[in-house]
C-alpha cells in the first residue's frame, strides 16, 4: 500500500497542527498565529486546512492501517 500525494499533505498538516497544539498547551505560544498573524487570512487558512485534514484522515485511516 502506498500513500498518494493528498495523504502525504494531510498527514503532515496533521502533524504541524498536533505540534502547534503542543506549543499552545506546553507554552501558551501559538506558533501559526506568531508566523501569519493572530487570526488573519493566512492563519485561518492554515487553521482550516489542518482541520480538513484531520477529517481527511479520519474517513481514510483504514486505508493506511492496511499493509
Amino acid at each position: 500500500m502506498k500513500l498518494n500525494g493528498l495523504d502525504w499533505v494531510a498527514l503532515i498538516l496533521v502533524i504541524v497542527g498536533g505540534l502547534n497544539w503542543a506549543l499552545v498547551g506546553l507554552f501558551s505560544f501559538d506558533l501559526v498565529a506568531a508566523i501569519f498573524g493572530d487570526m488573519s487570512v493566512l492563519s485561518r487558512i492554515v487553521y482550516t486546512l489542518v482541520g480538513l485534514s484531520a477529517l481527511y484522515l479520519l474517513f481514510t485511516s483504514g486505508k493506511l492501517a492496511k499493509k
